[in-house]
């Protein structure tokens, strides 16, 4: 004799063969509203433990995929997100890169990334969404287009840029404080006896890149000890690469008057400046401090560790695809103001986010001898 199923709590649930199963299959196997199916979906928080473990199993059981294309065609949107980033190669934007995927795909959106190699015409080209409709928004770390390039550049996208904060106020940002961040550097290799410091990748002042501000950075907390500024000793890299790093590094500690710390403002210059300090017979930190920026996984485990300033990545990617996916919908219902403001007299209302950040104090900025 076979079961009573009704007494089992089982519940026949009718899927159409060769047909993909949907919502409303759903809704009758866990014996739900169309409408609850949907909120969980969506992660509604007024939805009770006991019947979100119902939706799920259904979903579980019938092999469910919510129709993400037709969701955002409906919205007359791709559903896609451009991220643009410099090179891929350093760990910094790989990392970001990672961060942001994992943060778009918890909002249903899929990230396009596009590698520009800090050349002005491919930033500007992946601005526009490289002349398609196939992106919805950008998120954007340029560093060869300029304050006066991002202000005149009127995409018809919305746009969020990352890293240093741009004078131009067109569009929002995401940034950390890369002043104080490096005035904190500062102050750390000062408080450990240091006295010379040279500063790998540092410009002199000028545009309001992340170089300059991280130089910017660093004289102040010179000044505020009452030592002098040696521009000598504020090196600028080509490409802030390891070699890069390596390169500079072996100049100063060859040169006639050798530096006793180094601040490098990425962590593969730092990383290059270890491995040249090393092979020239100069003992970090005994001789040498070294700090980086960016704490890219490489850097925990080097020899020594290196301390670095750490950017709460996951926090920027979180507040960066946040903004984007706020502004395409504000834009969508007709209430965003970035492009409409373009044409208009008064000046665009722009968000900027400077997410924190941590000095990092590993072994590579241990106490001077």
């Amino acid at each position: 004799m076979l079961p009573d199923r009704s007494l089992l709590g089982w519940r026949r649930t009718e899927v159409s063969v060769g047909n993909r199963p949907r919502i409303k299959d759903v809704a009758q196997r866990a014996g739900v509203s169309q409408k609850t199916v949907s909120n969980v979906i969506n992660d509604h928080p007024n939805i009770s433990p006991r019947t979100r473990a119902a939706v799920e199993e259904a979903i579980a059981a019938l092999g469910y995929r919510v129709n993400l294309a037709g969701r955002h065609l409906r919205r007359g949107e791709s559903g896609v997100i451009a991220l643009i980033v410099p090179e891929l190669d350093l760990g910094y934007f790989a990392e970001l890169s990672d961060l942001i995927i994992r943060e778009a795909k918890r909002h249903s959106r899929t990230v396009l990334v596009h590698q520009t190699e800090a050349r002005r015409e491919r930033e500007m080209a992946a601005l526009d969404g490289f002349g398609t409709d196939f992106v919805d928004g950008v998120l954007f770390n340029p560093l060869a287009m300029d304050d006066d390039d991002l202000d005149a550049h009127r995409t018809r996208l919305p746009v969020v840029l990352l890293g240093e904060t741009p004078q131009a106020g067109r569009h929002h940002h995401v940034t950390i404080d890369n002043v104080r961040a490096a005035r904190e550097a500062t102050d750390h290799l000062l408080d450990s006896g240091r006295t010379r410091i040279a500063v790998i990748g540092g410009r002199p002042p000028g545009p309001t890149g992340t170089a300059e501000l991280r130089a910017q950075g660093y004289r102040e907390a010179l000044e505020a000890r009452g030592l002098e500024y040696d521009p000598a000793l504020v090196r600028p890299a080509r490409h802030f690469h390891w070699q890069d790093g390596a390169d500079l590094a072996a100049e100063l500690v060859n040169g006639p008057r050798p530096p006793d710390a180094l601040l490098c403002l990425n962590d593969p210059l730092a990383l290059g400046a270890v491995r040249a300090l090393y092979d020239a017979g100069v003992g970090v930190p005994g001789d040498v401090a070294v700090v980086g920026f960016d704490d890219i996984a490489l850097g925990r485990y080097s020899v020594p560790s290196l301390t670095t300033v750490s950017p709460d990545k996951p926090g920027l990617a979180r507040a960066a695809v946040e903004l984007l996916i706020a502004e395409i919908e504000a834009r969508r219902s007709g209430q965003g103001a970035t492009e409409e403001a373009a044409a208009e007299p008064q000046a665009p209302v722009v968000k900027e986010i400077v997410i924190g950040h941590t000095l990092l104090v590993r072994e590579s900025s241990g106490p001077k001898g």
